[in-house]
Order: C-alpha cells, then sequence, then structure tokens
C-alpha cells in the first residue's frame, strides 16, 4: 500500500513537472538599489504565450536552507503582475541579513521554474549622494553643509554605515588645467582652506563606504564666490565708525528733544510777561494767572452797570415827579428850596412877559432837556433825579 502511495506520487510530481518545464524561466534576474530602495527586475523573452504570462515574485531569509519542497513559507510581494519588475522596499529587509530573492512565470494552465538571487543589503545595496548640500561664504572662505542620504523612512544612513564619509571636489569657476582640489571628512559642516577672496567656486561631494567600495555618484554642482576677509584694524575701525554715529545719533535726538521742550515751555509758560492791561483783561483779577476770555451772561450782570436809554417823554416825565416829589431830609429841602425859587422865578417872568418870552421860555425847557438827555448818556450808570434838577437850573 506504501509502495503504491508513494508510485502515485512520484507520477504526479514528475507529471507537474514535465507541465511546469513548457514554459521558460525569465533571465537576467537583478536587484536595483539605492539606499534602503530595492527592486527585483527580470527579463522575458517574447513568445508565443507572452500575453497571458504573469510574474510571481517572493523572498525568504537565508538562515532557512530549503532541503524539501514546500517545508518553508515563502513571503509572497508581487503576484500575477505583468510588469517585469517588484518592488521590496516595503518589506523592510533586515539591512545586514541574506535574502533570497525568487520569480517565475504563469500563465493559466502552465508555470515555469522558479528563478532566483541571494542579496545582502550591506553587501550589495549602493548608497546614495548627500541629500542635500549648501555652500555659503564665510570671513573670505566657502562653508560646506552636507546633509546625509536618508532611507526609504528619512533616516539617515550613517545609522547602517557608520564609517561612511564624504569625498569633496572644489575647484575655480571656470575649471582651470590643474586638477580639482579634494578634501575627505566625516563631517557634516566643513569650510574648505586656502581660497582666494572674491572669487568663485564651484562645489560637488560624493559618499562612500570603503568596507565594500561603495562609492555613489556625486551630487549636484553648486557655485559660490567667498567674500572679502577682514583684518583686525579694519574690524576695529568699522567698530569705531558704527560708535560716532550712534553718538551723533544719541546726540541729534537730544536735541530735537530739548528744541521741543522750550518751544511747548514757551508757548504755555512765556518768559516775558503780557502787559499790565492786558492781563487784567483777559485775567479774572491783577493778581491772578487764570486767563478768563469768555464771561458768562451772569457774570456780566455782576461785573457791568447796567445802561438805560430813556426817550425825551420819559425824560420830561421823570424829572416832572421828581420835582414834586416831597422833602425827605434837610438836604434835600434846601435843594427843592432852590428849585422852587428858580422855578417861580421863572413862572413869574413867563406870566409878566410877552408872547415872544414865552416862546421863548418853551425853546429853553426843550433845550435844557436835551442838555439833561446828552448828560445823562455820558454817564455809565442813571442819572440821579437831583443832579438833572440841578443841571436844568444851572
Amino acid at each position: 500500500m506504501k509502495t503504491h502511495t508513494r508510485v502515485s506520487l512520484l507520477l504526479q510530481f514528475g507529471i507537474s513537472a514535465v507541465v511546469f518545464a513548457e514554459l521558460p524561466s525569465p533571465r537576467n534576474i537583478t536587484v536595483q538599489t539605492l539606499n534602503t530602495n530595492y527592486i527585483l527586475k527580470w527579463d522575458w523573452d517574447q513568445g508565443p504565450h507572452s500575453k497571458a504570462v504573469t510574474f510571481t515574485a517572493q523572498y525568504l531569509a537565508s538562515r532557512f536552507k530549503i532541503k524539501a519542497l514546500g517545508k518553508y513559507n515563502w513571503t509572497t510581494v508581487c503576484e500575477a503582475t505583468s510588469e517585469h519588475h517588484c518592488d521590496f522596499t516595503a518589506e523592510d529587509l533586515y539591512y545586514f541579513g541574506i535574502w533570497i530573492l525568487r520569480v517565475r512565470a504563469q500563465n493559466d494552465l502552465l508555470a515555469s521554474s522558479w528563478i532566483q538571487i541571494q542579496f545582502c543589503p550591506d553587501r550589495d545595496a549602493a548608497i546614495g549622494p548627500p541629500s542635500a548640500v549648501v555652500v555659503s561664504p564665510v570671513k573670505g572662505l566657502l562653508q560646506v553643509a552636507i546633509s546625509d542620504p536618508l532611507t526609504n523612512k528619512n533616516a539617515s544612513m550613517k545609522m547602517l554605515l557608520q564609517h561612511m564619509y564624504y569625498y569633496i571636489q572644489y575647484w575655480k569657476d571656470p575649471l582651470e588645467i590643474q586638477k580639482p582640489s579634494s578634501l575627505r571628512t566625516t563631517n557634516n559642516l566643513v569650510i574648505l582652506p586656502d581660497l582666494e577672496s572674491r572669487t568663485w567656486y564651484c562645489v560637488r561631494v560624493q559618499s562612500r563606504y570603503d568596507f565594500y567600495d561603495k562609492i555613489s555618484v556625486f551630487s549636484p554642482t553648486y557655485c559660490e564666490q567667498t567674500d572679502c576677509q577682514m583684518s583686525y584694524w579694519q574690524i576695529f575701525l568699522y567698530f569705531l565708525l558704527s560708535l560716532a554715529l550712534s553718538f551723533l545719533f544719541v546726540l541729534g535726538l537730544s536735541f530735537c528733544f530739548l528744541k521741543s521742550f522750550k518751544v511747548i515751555k514757551n508757548t504755555f509758560y512765556p518768559s516775558i510777561p503780557l502787559p499790565t492791561h492786558i492781563q487784567e483783561y483777559l485775567c479774572d483779577s491783577p493778581g491772578s494767572d487764570m486767563p478768563h476770555l469768555l464771561t458768562t451772561d451772569s457774570e456780566v450782570e455782576l461785573c457791568c452797570d447796567q445802561l438805560d436809554v430813556l426817550t425825551s417823554d420819559a425824560l420830561v416825565k421823570d424829572v416832572v415827579m421828581e420835582i414834586h416829589a416831597p422833602p425827605q431830609d434837610s438836604e434835600q429841602d434846601s435843594r427843592n428850596y432852590s428849585r422852587h425859587n428858580s422855578g417861580d422865578s421863572g413862572v413869574y417872568s413867563a406870566e409878566e412877559g410877552s408872547g415872544q418870552s414865552g416862546q421863548a421860555f418853551k425853546g429853553g425847557e426843550e433845550l435844557k432837556l436835551e442838555k439833561m438827555g446828552q448828560i445823562s448818556f455820558q454817564k455809565e450808570g442813571r442819572v440821579e433825579p437831583d443832579e438833572r434838577i440841578q443841571d436844568m437850573h444851572v
């Protein structure tokens, strides 16, 4: 029974092997690498079944030795792809490990045999140039800032290749006949020595790893001009110049401040006092410093006398009422007596005189009234009745 089972298995395996051998395998299998980016590539001969052919790519760690068919599980990366390449970058293969990569072709009924390659990233993977190079002038020289090559996870390749260094080439622009100068360094910040002032130089950088003789391509070429390197006496001279300019600036600022202060002081507190009559007019009192340009109506009534303007009829009526007013004291009696005497004489002269004298008396009375009106207008306040009567008799 066991012999029959073995024979049947051998027959099946032989038949399957014959069927698989009918489809040719891919050829020229290679791994294209850069830092930690890995792409498996292969060639395929175009045959009668080329339109329906697809490819499958797998990998396995080499520490597992293949002793029997299907003993270990291969990890499939690309399955049934029509492309002639497969990207293994996302699989994050260990950089210092050894891996087996394989690929085969198949169609609906047939499949080729596997073709495989051994791959060690530390030994086989190429390194790339610096990810960035910045050249800038510093004190008559050139400073080169170098950024490390990056892995697929944006980490520095120096974490994997600790002995990696940079090879720098620099020359005058345009390139002279002599050989370009070179410099090796493990630092990321380098100052190029022995450069001429105000001269254009071109720089390019290369990554290198000597253990497996890994050499990257050069980075793009960057050209920059060196500046003028100043001596110590020039630095001292510039310091004195800046100090003098600062002093002049502070002096000018102080002068402007003092002038503004004087203008403001002279405007609000003048050194020459105003005349006395102007101060009396502008201020409340002669000894007061507070201006009083505008006054209210109530203040005008308190400070000024009221002026009454009387017409001729009102003036005559007032005079007549004052003449016939009763005496109040001895002084007023004496004044009234003199008024009555003068009045009586006037009346008697009027009675004894003719019609012309009456007209003259009438004209004289009008003249006196007019004179009285002029006197009242010349005074600031109201004219006292006694003074008006005296003026009339005079």
